[in-house]
């Protein structure tokens, strides 16, 4: 197809996997980045050979410059690289696969720049939705959603010139590793235990929060964000299977859904040649084969992170910033052994208690608002028990 691409976050999960529909379409990767990972960025640099090579890590830079000296890549280092990759020339498209808040900036870059945005990191939306949208939309740029959920609600909504005939959203979950758990049985499962997702392989935040449900809850914010509707327009359902990835029902109650293997080379793919549709890179789903395609409510009791969520999508403003900025820090820090699964939800709900939100928010504020809640919630560790 000719199309270059600028793919941030290009060693994570989502980054190799679209590597895979960039080499199986014919598109050519402009520019690929990386926090640290010298040794597969390099990997990556020799097989595509991008005009731009980027690592946010200053020291793992110096290291890529070395590997990559007989190459004629360019080699740029810190956010600064970053948001050169994203502005690049030679990139029509800009992949935004990154973890965290750390992609609002050079999402933004891109939109400046007149990118088209295949959107892989829901951080972005969550903490600066309206303003993000925004400038989409006064620099005439498409955003496109990777995330399996937002891409099915956006096929399902092809044809719908009017969202008012929209009743509304269902985001499918599957539940995680500890579906069906009670909260006293929540208290003793174990790191190991959170990164074991039943149906998906992917980095290591992501799955967390998939077991803690806050990752339904960030989608039901990206949701609002994205398709513009108010919260009561959007709902979760418990989809085991995740055969189903996301449903729209429209206001005659005709109920569209978008079914596929979970494969997330699917969605990259028509994240990337939309309004197209290209040969299949992912497999085929054989309806045959399938499980039980069967629904139920989430327990916001047992997994309180949902509703936590959806409290910070009815308050509005930085609030949703506030609650992505806790989620952040407490995963990182159960990641690294430090507190518990349930310190998880508990931690976040006090940082949003005592963060104020701010409402109509400037992209300073929202970033004030990250820088708060982070510093919130390290001084609420030392009174937190771990499990």
């Amino acid at each position: 197809m000719g199309q270059s691409i600028s793919l941030l976050g290009s060693t994570g999960s989502i980054g190799r996997q679209s590597l895979d529909v960039i080499a199986a379409c014919g598109m050519r990767a402009a520019a690929l980045t990386a926090h640290r990972d010298e040794a597969r960025l390099e990997e990556q640099c020799r097989r595509f050979r991008p005009i731009l090579a980027v690592m946010t890590d200053e020291r793992a830079a110096a290291g890529l410059r070395v590997r990559l000296a007989d190459t004629g890549i360019r080699v740029a280092s810190g956010p600064e690289g970053l948001l050169e990759a994203a502005a690049l020339p030679e990139a029509g498209t800009v992949i935004t696969a990154v973890v965290g808040i750390a992609g609002l900036k050079p999402t933004l870059a891109a939109i400046q720049a007149h990118k088209r945005i295949a959107l892989a990191n829901k951080e972005t939306l969550v903490c600066a939705g309206e303003l993000v949208m925004d400038a989409a939309q006064a620099h005439g740029v498409d955003i496109v959603p990777v995330d399996s959920e937002h891409s099915a609600i956006f096929q399902c909504l092809q044809g719908c010139t009017d969202r008012g005939e929209v009743h509304r959203l269902i985001l499918t979950a599957s539940g995680g590793p500890f579906y069906g758990y009670t909260p006293e049985q929540l208290r003793g499962v174990t790191l190991e235990q959170a990164l074991k997702h039943p149906n998906w392989s992917m980095g290591a935040k992501i799955t967390v929060d998939s077991a803690t449900l806050m990752n339904k809850g960030l989608e039901f914010i990206e949701a609002m964000r994205l398709y513009r509707l108010p919260p009561e327009k959007i709902s979760v359902v418990i989809h085991r299977a995740s055969i189903i990835h996301s449903l729209v029902e429209y206001c005659d109650h005709a109920v569209l859904a978008q079914l596929g293997t979970p494969d997330m080379r699917l969605p990259i793919q028509y994240a990337l040649t939309w309004p197209a549709r290209t040969a299949a890179v992912a497999p085929p789903l054989d309806l045959l084969s399938c499980p039980p395609l069967t629904f139920a409510p989430p327990d916001e009791e047992a997994f309180p992170c949902l509703a936590l969520a959806k409290e910070a999508a009815r308050t509005g403003g930085t609030a949703t910033a506030v609650l992505n900025g806790a989620n952040e820090e407490a995963v990182g820090r159960f990641l690294a052994g430090e507190i518990g699964f349930c310190d998880i939800p508990a931690l976040v709900e006090r940082v949003l208690a005592a963060v104020p939100a701010v409402q109509a928010p400037s992209l300073a504020d929202i970033l004030e608002a990250d820088r708060q809640a982070r510093a919130a919630l390290r001084r609420l560790l030392p009174g937190i028990p771990s499990n």
